[in-house]
């Protein structure tokens, strides 16, 4: 039953109803002005309980962001915090009503949870066409979320749910198959793990064993207390299923955005420290998406953060102001590409025009097997390095650069390689290194010691797409297996995702290739209340399955070749001083 207050000047209904088209009700907390009128609304729609207060949820990363970012809590009760949503206090006095739905299966909604599916996708379509409609709604939707509730947004923006203005995808992955379940074909542990922690455990039906609101009293998971039996039924089982789907097949496909049905206008936030889930979504949808008003930003720091810190609130104000309220506000000569240069110590913001950026100097530093460096011109003579297949692999480093370098932008790798088995699975890494060759790492969207880029490649998934290949940014297709003949070398062209760093004089650069996920160090102490494993280099974004990664199959050796017709090299962006 909807309940309405008069609270910290706004009016806030509590799960209001919205039923769906096959009769399911899902529920929304409505937070609108006070003054009566039709106002611009900002919408989010995930699974993640609109009922449990960031503070609750996820202490561990409240706590850090609000210690180094106060301006975060300043100006705020923070009494309606949730998980990477708006806080509605900073945005209902600017005349916005907030609009939080728990989707289908999760929280007070009830349904079949199935996360990222059609039918969930549907569910957000009709909850965008209900708030385009309301009393109190000006027409104008926009759609706003960190996460899940901007990976979302592309597939809604697919439908095109005609009251959807505009859509602000704050660090929100984009392809369900290379993007987020299946890194180069290899199979991510991420999303099992997430689903356990994160989703499962704010089910509808865990009623009275889950939490309560600490706002309303309200049970956050529904008034109805299911059994395990229930619960269980009453879900995806989402491990088993991507397990059950190595290709990228209807499945993937359904989960994905079609770039070329997505027209509206949206700001895409990417995080350089993303490396496994959410850097690579936002730069893809800026340059593939048919929208003709589309803009691009790219920080650094925890992956939550800039949200909403001072800068990213008024970034995201300034975009919807102009697309919601039609306010003359400046957002149309903002430049289309706002990056955080990432710098050792600080980052320096720059507008650029388009991305990758043009002027880009893409420079090959080849692998040098004879002493293992990176260099400027191709190796001569034929030689094969050997290593461990699940093991930490071989490390080219290249002489200390002579001055400050600034690299921004995607990377590719071309390895010619080979095993003594059927396939073999490449971890890349992109690294910095000081003069006495201490790497240098950075805070990472999740884990405190992220290198500067990442990529992945199952050798069997090395066919790639024509069409949508570049040289800096090579597009698998994943559609067949093509095994390896043992002992037979293959070219493989390896993405590694986009990134920023500015390399000071005297540091190098390198590149290993490896055989298992990168390891700042074997134990750190660092960890997240909502992950399962302890943070040591690539947060939670691992790639351990056993199924997935059987010894028999990717336990054996590797090997490296080299030559005048096996040219190994890394594609590195390299951004000249600007005069």
């Amino acid at each position: 039953m909807t309940e309405t207050e008069l609270r910290d000047e706004m009016r806030i209904d509590w799960d209001v109803p919205i039923t769906m088209d096959d009769g399911v009700m899902l529920r929304a907390d409505v937070f609108r002005p006070m003054n009566e009128g039709r106002f611009p609304v900002i919408l989010s729609h995930g699974p993640y309980a609109k009922g449990l207060a960031f503070q609750e949820g996820y202490p561990s990363a409240w706590q850090r962001m609000v210690a180094e970012h106060p301006d975060v809590a300043h100006g705020s009760t923070n009494q309606y915090q949730s998980w990477e949503v708006a806080d509605p206090e900073k945005w209902v006095p600017d005349g916005y009503v907030c609009v939080r739905v728990d989707s289908r299966g999760a929280g007070r909604s009830p349904g079949y949870l199935d996360p990222f599916s059609a039918r969930e996708t549907r569910d957000f379509h009709d909850c965008i066409e209900w708030a385009g409609v309301q009393p109190w709604s000006n027409g104008k939707v926009g759609l706003n979320g960190i996460s899940y509730y901007g990976i979302n947004q592309w597939q809604v923006a697919t439908l095109k749910p005609p009251h959807l203005a505009a859509m602000c995808i704050w660090e929100g992955a984009a392809d369900w198959y290379r993007d987020m379940t299946r890194h180069g074909g290899i199979l991510s542990t991420f999303w099992a793990n997430w689903y356990d922690i994160q989703v499962k455990s704010v089910q509808y039906g865990l009623g009275e064993r889950g939490p309560r609101s600490r706002v309303t009293g309200k049970l956050v998971c529904g008034d109805e207390t299911l059994s395990d039996r229930e619960l269980y039924q009453n879900r995806a089982d989402l491990g088993a299923e991507l397990l059950a789907h190595p290709l990228d097949d209807a499945y993937h496909k359904g989960r994905s955005p079609v770039w070329e049905e997505i027209k509206l206008p949206f700001l895409s936030a990417a995080n350089w420290g993303g490396q496994g889930l959410h850097p690579r979504g936002n730069f893809e949808g800026f340059v593939r998406a048919a929208s003709k008003q589309k803009w691009l930003e790219a920080h650094g720091i925890e992956h939550w953060t800039h949200f909403y810190t001072d800068y990213g609130v008024r970034l995201q104000k300034r975009f919807f102001a102009y697309f919601l309220k039609g306010a003359d506000n400046g957002w149309a000569k903002q430049p289309r590409v706002q990056i955080q240069v990432r710098h050792v110590e600080r980052f320096v913001e720059r507008h650029e025009y388009e991305w990758p950026i043009a002027r880009t100097r893409w420079t090959k530093f080849y692998l040098n097997p004879a002493d293992h460096s990176l260099v400027r011109e191709p190796v001569t003579g034929a030689k094969r390095i050997g290593y461990d297949a699940l093991g930490d692999g071989v490390t080219f480093v290249s002489a200390p650069l002579g001055e400050e370098t600034e690299i921004t932008g995607p990377l590719a790798a071309r390895l010619f390689v080979s095993s003594t088995t059927t396939d073999a699975d490449l971890f890349l890494v992109f690294r910095v290194f000081t003069p006495d060759v201490r790497e240098v790492v950075f805070m990472g969207a999740i884990d405190p010691h992220t290198p500067v880029a990442q990529g992945w490649l199952r050798a069997s998934h090395r066919k790639l797409d024509a069409k949508l290949s570049t040289a800096y940014r090579p597009y698998h297709a994943h559609d067949e297996p093509q095994p390896l003949q043992p002992g037979v070398a293959v070219a493989l062209d390896i993405e590694l995702w986009p990134t920023s760093v500015v390399v000071p004089a005297g540091h190098r650069i390198a590149l290993t290739v490896r055989g298992c996920d990168y390891e700042y160090a074997k134990s750190t102490g660092a960890r997240l209340s909502n992950f399962k494993n302890e943070l040591r280099g690539c947060g939670p974004f691992l790639h351990d399955d056993p199924r997935d990664r059987p010894s028999a199959v990717f336990g054996a050796r590797n090997s490296l070749h080299f030559g005048p017709e096996q040219e190994s090299h890394v594609l590195v962006p390299v951004i000249p001083p600007t005069s």
